[in-house]
């Protein structure tokens, strides 16, 4: 049961009578734990709720379309606390996260229910066989997993939870569900790499077809390991020969399902210095958000938008910069750099910033922090504006890791900021605005 803190205006609820304070007990008969719940019951055409009012128990009987809402607020987006991480693995960045930032920034959550509403990985670890066979039931699809590896007892010891390694066939019933997977392997030099990972990839193969995709990413290292298992970073011959295992299977899988299936990161290829892929490679970008085809990305869409110059004032002088990490340096330099050639009253600079905040190790621009800005790029010559990845900053767009706001940052460095999104489109537009 969760409690009622607001009735939309106007809506169903209030045209029957439910108010702030009511207590939702079910509806049509199932208990309401959460958001899942309530949505899920939300389906049907006509709806009985039971209330609780003070001394009160009553029912509540609505007539809607099938997908309509009835004007119920709660105090959370869940109707619940989030679910907290079980796992203590051996690569969690949180863990490896300096003392003193913004209390958030060391919750570590592992909740099924923001895997379907929000694109966030789990683990599984914190599933029961009622929150499994409720997934089942509402074939909540598709769920996102971080797998690691399929060999049980070297995924209990990647995540020192002892029930990592038998939760691993909740994946199995969940494909014969229907209910479709996006996969994530989190890859440790000499631990899950090499046999582990022909393993782990061999073993995901079998839930076709309802494996969406597999992102084959790096372990990120900080400087802030301390009391922490050592974990090496990969050699470029040693990205390139990932990348050569993952392609080896990738390719029987495109002829085998027609799709490939697994991944690498992004970071792998610029760790190998191997070049991109082309865009049919990438199936539609289905690991996106896991960096798997960011860079070609990024790429096409700003090729493309290269053919709609002539909707800018390209007489416009416009002198401005950009800041980013190590990882997209090349290729960002790169972008300006076309630009400028397209562009004559264009001067465009960009600038590489080093991540002292988090340790040498950490290349992607969305780990730098503000305070790492200002540092490296006070005494810079930064035109009218700077320009930075949106990915700096926390997803309202105001606040960096490091609690610096974009404002004090600008106020700090006289100059405007402008974040820029992760697409070509907003990269042109936001340097000849």
């Amino acid at each position: 049961m969760v409690t009622i803190t607001g009735v939309e205006h106007g809506s169903s609820a209030e045209r029957h009578g439910i108010k702030p304070g009511d207590i939702l007990i079910s509806i049509n008969g199932h208990d309401i734990r959460d958001v899942l719940d309530y949505r899920f019951r939300l389906t049907e055409k006509k709806i009985t709720l039971k209330i609780h009012r003070g001394s009160e128990l009553f029912d509540v009987t609505i007539k809607k379309d099938e997908y309509s809402d009835i004007g119920l607020e709660f105090e959370t987006y869940l109707m619940d606390c989030k679910q907290s991480c079980r796992n203590k693995c051996m690569f969690c960045f949180i863990d490896q996260l300096p003392k003193g930032l913004r209390d958030t920034l060391y919750f570590k959550d592992d909740d099924s229910r923001l895997s379907f509403l929000m694109g966030n990985y789990i683990t599984l670890t914190n599933l029961s066989e009622e929150d499994v066979d409720r997934i089942v039931e509402m074939k909540t699809s598709p769920i996102n997993i971080s797998v690691h590896t399929t060999n049980p007892e070297l995924r209990v010891q990647m995540m020192k939870n002892k029930n990592a390694g038998k939760v691993l066939s909740y994946m199995q019933r969940f494909a014969d569900a229907g209910i479709e997977l996006n996969c994530q392997i989190v890859l440790c030099k000499g631990i899950n790499d090499g046999d582990e990972l022909m393993r782990s990839m061999r073993d995901l193969v079998k839930l076709t077809p309802h494996l969406l995709g597999v992102s084959i990413v790096p372990a990120g290292i900080t400087d802030h390991r301390d009391g922490l298992e050592k974990i090496e970073l990969f050699t470029p011959e040693e990205s390139a020969a990932v990348i050569d295992m993952v392609d080896g299977v990738a390719e029987e899988c495109l002829d085998k399902y027609d799709s490939r299936l697994f991944f690498c990161s992004d970071e792998f290829y610029l760790r190998a210095g191997r070049e991109i892929p082309d865009e049919d490679y990438y199936e539609g970008y289905p690991q996106l958000e896991n960096g798997v085809g960011m860079i070609r990305s990024l790429q096409t869409e700003f090729d493309d938008e290269l053919e709609y110059l002539s909707d800018y004032d390209l007489d416009k002088p416009r002198n401005v910069s950009i800041a980013t990490g190590y990882a997209a340096y090349d290729f960002i330099k790169s972008l300006a750099d076309t630009l400028m050639q397209k562009v004559p009253t264009l001067k465009c600079s960009v600038y590489k910033i080093r991540n002292d905040f988090f340790g040498k190790n950490i290349t992607v621009a969305g780990l730098v922090t503000g305070r790492d800005l200002y540092s490296q790029l006070q005494t810079c010559e930064l035109g009218e504006r700077l320009l930075i990845p949106s990915v700096m900053l926390r997803s309202e767009g105001d606040i960096f890791l490091d609690d610096m706001s974009i404002d004090e940052l600008s106020e700090r460095l006289g100059i405007p900021i402008t974040p820029t999104d992760s697409n070509g489109t907003d990269f042109v537009s936001k340097i000849l605005y």
